[in-house]
């Protein structure tokens, strides 16, 4: 259903009967993108800014101590920290600090918003970004201890001539199917072997016209083990229980999120695992995973392996490394965990 069927005017009054749902719930419950939810409001406490990450990124890094919330439609990444050390780019851009660690993607950075809202207790002040389709990218979420001035700072100085609560969004765009090239999964595995860097894996896959969940499929052992999707939460507890740091990537088409460090506090709550940890919080569906895969990519520093979860639609959820740094190298105690998870019958 089009973002734009429905006037800012009768999102705002629908909206107003219900005001304790979510915003995300909220936009699916009524067929709107969230996007189109948060820019009905322009004029009423949101203020659309240009959405641009040098500019978005330039303001994150005024606001001092913020969550920084990265996700999908499976799981969600939320981290504390301070925004700093950006490096941009016009194809990717980064953010690079021990708490708040981004990829971003600036093409999809579409829509941005600085939001105020009055939730009972006081107000609440985000930055938010989204997609073409409105859907969210990223958001920056200003704590207690945030700069709050600088907030106020930020409105009067980046809002756009454009302050319309009237918004055009995209179609979304559907998931990529797993891709298989059946005449070159023979050169897959034998240029997989001859990786020396991650990031050369998917312009492989590319090369070949193939996608990463299509060549895991084509490639399997010893490069990718298809595991039992139970072996998700095995794998989180045994994270835990061993204090095992590791990686962990969440992200949509605009933006990836990193956590580094520990699993310490797992609180399943129905179909719902959490990490509830003092600076990092993660949600994850767990009824939304289809396929899991142990994965093995050879590098210059050795084997990188990780396990990586697809929802029903081959649509990436998560990946899990181990830490590759030097005197924080779990690389060996996360491939014992991963060789021990229960994998599917070929």
């Amino acid at each position: 259903m089009s973002a734009t069927q429905f006037s800012a005017e009768t999102i705002r009054a629908s909206r107003a009967d219900n005001p304790d749902t979510r915003d995300r719930d909220f936009a699916e419950q009524n067929g709107i993108s969230e996007g189109a939810l948060v820019a009905a409001y322009c004029g009423h406490g949101i203020t659309r800014i240009d959405a641009h990450p040098d500019v978005v990124m330039d303001a994150a890094q005024q606001l001092g101590e913020v969550m920084a919330l990265t996700r999908n439609a499976s799981c969600v990444h939320e981290k504390i920290g301070v925004y700093d050390n950006y490096h941009p780019g016009h194809h990717a851009a980064m953010i690079l600090t021990e708490d708040i660690d981004l990829r971003i993607f600036p093409s999809h950075w579409q829509h941005a918003f600085l939001v105020e809202r009055d939730n009972g207790k006081g107000t609440r002040r985000s930055l938010q970004v989204f997609d073409a389709a409105g859907d969210a990218v990223h958001k920056i979420i200003l704590q207690h201890g945030s700069n709050h001035a600088a907030f106020a700072d930020l409105v009067k100085t980046l809002a756009s001539d454009n302050q319309s609560p009237e918004a055009t969004f995209a179609e979304r765009q559907a998931p990529e199917a797993p891709k298989i090239a059946e005449d070159k999964i023979d050169i897959l595995r034998k240029e997989w072997q001859r990786l020396t860097d991650t990031h050369q894996f998917l312009r492989l896959v590319s090369k070949l016209k193939m996608n990463r969940l299509g060549a895991y499929r084509a490639a399997g052992a010893p490069f990718a083990r298809s595991l039992d999707p139970s072996a998700v939460d095995t794998l989180l507890t045994d994270l835990q229980r061993t204090e095992t740091e590791i990686m962990l990537f969440v992200g949509n088409r605009g933006c990836i999120q990193i956590h580094t460090g520990a699993l310490n506090s797992l609180k399943p709550m129905g179909p719902w695992q959490n990490v509830m940890d003092p600076r990092f919080n993660l949600h994850l569906r767990r009824d939304h995973v289809a396929e899991v895969w142990a994965v093995d990519k050879p590098t210059q520093r050795g084997t990188a392996t990780s396990v990586e979860a697809f929802d029903a639609d081959g649509a990436l959820i998560f990946q899990i490394f181990g830490v590759p740094k030097e005197g924080r190298d779990s690389r060996p105690a996360f491939r014992a965990i991963v060789a021990e998870l229960d994998g599917v019958a070929a």
